[in-house]
């Protein structure tokens, strides 16, 4: 464990605090992020709270209280430092929305965890646990980080998301080296300082609504309308979208077809205030929508066949002797889900693409075309290449 185990924790609030702290991390060769943020009434995450920690240093950054912050920007994007996250999406969607970048280089110990035997996708507070013994408190899980002061408790349990990261990186990263499995993260990694690995296209957006498979026709042009239009609106209005207009209205919107805002009141749940206010806008879309080519429902995926079926039991099978064989936990390497995606499409597929394709999809695609197959030895299962 590092000294970063002890350190007490900095609260950085005024400009000078945050000028000298990021003087003494400067020269830093990385350090750990953190983020606390809200989102239940805005469509942008409010950020509420940065957490960082190198260099024997733990501080909590206030960005309410510290309007102006240019010194952590510059330590973010203009030093080679290592920025080390849990998780990062949600942290560099963040910094993406704050100042239109990204910083480079990341390493994700959530994305790196798997390629050790760790489970897909697994928890901060799991990892910290399995990996250095250490038991973390959820007492302050659902406050609100908007609210000050915070208190000791509160700091310190915001502190904790970066105290251990350190440590998780360093056994990780030399783990990796030892492996030789460090460079296999590197388009993963990459993925994630790319710009439009954040981006939400309005024109995108009614593939997220449920119930848009059902629709076809003028109904569905109506809502790829009405959905594009909505997240520009609620992107533009920093408004939940579901504040704008739910889900599951904007498909009975489409459906219904108004011609005018008076007949919008026939859908329960749709309040006078929200037609007041964007009924015009709603009728447009739909009125737009009748001059648009009629579309066609989306095609659904048929039924599997019991061969079809039988197929990726096989494919699951596979994968588990790699994952064995690699000392992985088999949906780390590939879910039932990855493998139907990957007989669907195999060159689009997760499997075909990064450290996945050396470890399981050329072994699938080789499957697939006969060049390997199953067979049982001492009542086992076993990979082998086909007999030529």
């Amino acid at each position: 464990m590092t000294t970063l185990s002890k350190a007490p924790v900095r609260y950085v609030d005024t400009p000078v605090q945050l000028r000298q702290l990021c003087e003494q991390l400067e020269d830093s060769p990385f350090f750990a992020l953190d983020t606390e943020f809200l989102r239940e009434s805005t469509y942008h995450p409010q950020f509420c709270l940065l957490q960082i920690a190198a260099a024997e240093q733990v501080a909590c950054i206030d960005p309410i209280r510290l309007p102006d912050l240019d010194p952590l920007w510059q330590l973010l994007y203009e030093s080679d430092a290592t920025k080390v996250f849990h998780a990062g999406f949600q942290d560099l969607e963040i910094f993406h929305h704050l100042h239109g970048r990204l910083p480079a280089p990341v390493f994700d110990t959530q994305l790196a965890a798997p390629l050790l035997g760790y489970g897909d996708q697994i928890g901060y507070a799991q990892l910290v646990e399995e990996l250095l013994g250490v038991t973390l408190g959820k007492g302050h899980s659902r406050t609100d980080w908007r609210r000050r002061p915070l208190s000791p408790q509160q700091i310190d349990y915001a502190a904790d998301d970066v105290r251990y990261l350190v440590p998780l990186y360093l056994e990780l990263r030399r783990r990796l080296e030892e492996s030789g499995r460090l460079d296999w993260l590197s388009e993963d990694f990459e993925r994630l300082t790319r710009p439009e690995t954040y981006r939400n296209p309005p024109q995108d957006a009614w593939r997220r609504i449920k119930g848009a498979r059902r629709l076809k026709g003028r109904q569905l042009a109506a809502l790829k309308r009405l959905a594009a239009w909505r997240e520009e609106t609620a992107r533009r209005e920093n408004l939940p979208r579901g504040w704008v207009v739910k889900d599951d209205l904007l498909c009975h919107i489409a459906r219904l077809q108004p011609q005018n805002p008076q007949q919008l009141k026939q859908l329960r749940g749709l309040s006078d205030k929200a037609i007041t206010r964007y009924g015009q806008a709603i009728c447009a879309q739909v009125a737009a929508a009748r001059n648009d080519a009629p579309e066609k429902a989306p095609p659904r995926p048929p039924a599997r066949t019991p061969r079809q079926e039988a197929l990726l039991d096989l494919l699951s099978a596979v994968v588990r002797l790699r994952a064995e064989a690699q000392n992985l936990h088999p949906n780390a390497l590939a879910s039932r889900k990855d493998l139907e995606k990957f007989l669907a499409d195999p060159a689009g597929s997760r499997l075909c693409q990064g450290w996945r394709r050396r470890l399981i999809g050329d072994d699938l695609v080789a499957f697939l075309e006969g060049r390997r197959h199953l067979r049982v030895v001492g009542g086992e299962p076993v990979l082998d290449e086909a007999a030529a």
